[in-house]
């Protein structure tokens, strides 16, 4: 299916009217002041809130208080349900970033405004589940009214959440098999640095997001789907469940660092160890050679012939008592 982005439908990027069995009929803009729905019919716009001529829509004819405009156009926004009265609801969610080059936990902002018969979702950049939402309505099996969009749209990206947290799992998984099969296996410090901060970045928007989900279970309206109640109650568990598998991904990264940590510092201890082993040993017969070495008079067999033989004798019989007394106090 198009998506309008230029010309006399520049901003919107899809307009569905829903036929209340699942599927629906793609609209253009040029077709929204020609509306006139039927009962059982609901209308989802989909907007590009970067694009000027969907910020003057939504200003200018869509009917919303300039108060609400403001919320669904505002720059930094945080995961959070907003009751408007009158049956009205905004709800701001936060989806993985897949698109190419990004971080996924540079999570995308969803803002969605929701009233019977109609939901207005404004996004800056591309979400997979937005796409999926289309397809589904293109198959016939997609939401039938305005209460399961939103539903709808919260599952699809809890789904990403739920594989990108899994991804996490995995590489963690395959290092910590690794060290287990071969000790000397060096864990990547930049790929540990990575998982930590990704999973960091995730927890702090799907944190706020659970609540919303735990919200949205007690949120009774006219037009909400009294079975609705026990799917987002589902959505609220799957999404714990992914915050506490974030906590213990960073627990997991964090016994991984303190074992490497631990494993260099008892290697440096033992190379400082047999360091100072060598250092003592050599000690003794350093002193005879230093002593001997001096350059005065009076040197015992400075001038006997056989001088040279017996220090070095000595020395060997001192290096030899060194080896007796290391070997009985068991330091090597």
């Amino acid at each position: 299916m198009q998506s309008y982005e230029s010309g006399t439908e520049r901003g919107l990027i899809y307009g569905f009217v829903l036929d209340g069995r699942g599927s629906g009929r793609q609209i253009t803009r040029s077709e929204l002041p020609l509306l006139d729905l039927k009962p059982e019919e609901s209308l989802w716009l989909h907007w590009d809130r970067g694009v000027p001529e969907a910020q003057s829509w939504l200003r200018e004819t869509s009917g919303l208080n300039e108060f609400t405009c403001d919320l669904l156009l505002e720059e930094a926004t945080r995961p959070r349900l907003v009751d408007l009265g009158a049956e009205r609801m905004l709800v701001f969610l936060r989806g993985v970033n897949l698109n190419p080059g990004a971080m996924p936990e540079d999570m995308v902002s969803l803002r969605v405004f929701a009233e019977a018969g109609r939901v207005i979702s404004m996004r800056l950049r591309p979400l997979k589940a937005v796409a999926d939402l289309r397809e589904d309505l293109a198959a016939g099996k997609g939401p039938k009214n305005a209460s399961e969009v939103v539903l709808y749209l919260a599952h699809y990206l809890t789904d990403r959440v739920d594989t990108l947290i899994g991804n996490l799992a995995d590489q963690l998984d395959d290092m910590e098999e690794a060290i287990e099969e071969d000790e000397t296996n060096i864990p990547d410090q930049a790929v540990l640095r990575t998982l930590r901060r990704r999973s960091a970045g995730l927890r702090r928007y799907l944190a706020p997001q659970s609540d919303i989900y735990s919200q949205l279970t007690r949120t009774k309206l006219s037009w909400t789907v009294p079975d609705d109640v026990d799917y987002w109650n589902e959505l609220y568990n799957r999404l714990t469940r992914n915050i506490e598998e974030l906590e213990l991904v960073r627990e997991r990264i964090s016994l991984i660092q303190e074992a490497e940590h631990r494993r260099i510092t008892e290697r440096m201890n033992k190379t400082m160890y047999i360091l100072g082993i060598i250092t003592g040993f050599f000690l003794p017969m350093s002193f005879v050679t230093g002593l001997l070495g001096v350059n005065v008079g009076g040197i015992p067999g400075a001038s006997a012939p056989y001088g040279f033989a017996v220090a070095c004798v000595a020395i060997v019989l001192i290096a030899g008592f060194q080896w007796w007394v290391f070997r009985r106090l068991r330091w090597l």
